[in-house]
């Protein structure tokens, strides 16, 4: 009778290894929103680099400049007074616009081009619009 159990368990313990661990689910990403509509978010914006560690250094300050931390908040890419760039909190993020648009009102907060460029708003001459944001 031991022998019957001794073989069972022998039988079953290759299975069990076989068994791959099941990965933590991750909650779905928002769908993109179709081409040429708009995005004034940054659940619509590609590129957004996740999982990043707040204050850590980073490596492009011009495109691509987004992330988010394991926790939710969006981070970018930034090189104060020239000094390596690290990830620092971001502005408020307006999605995709376009460079030179205008951004009445949102003075200093952020946004990307379609081409992943990392964009700001200011204020100049009279008028606010989109400008590059690693200058």
């Amino acid at each position: 009778m031991r022998s019957l159990a001794a073989v069972f368990a022998a039988l079953a313990t290759p299975a069990l290894m076989l068994t791959a661990p099941t990965a933590e689910a991750q909650p779905p990403l928002p769908p993109l929103p179709p081409p040429g509509a708009e995005c004034n978010s940054p659940n619509c914006t590609p590129g957004i680099q996740p999982g990043v560690v707040l204050g850590s250094y980073c490596n492009n300050t011009t495109y691509y400049a987004f992330g988010v931390t394991s926790w939710g908040r969006l981070v970018f890419c930034g090189s104060p007074r020239r000094y390596e760039p690290r990830w620092f909190r971001s502005p408020e993020m307006h999605g995709v616009k376009l460079e030179n648009d205008l951004c009445p009102s949102m003075d200093g907060e952020v946004a990307q081009a379609p081409d992943g460029l990392f964009l700001t708003c200011v204020s100049k001459d009279g008028r606010s619009y989109w400008e590059r944001g690693d200058l």
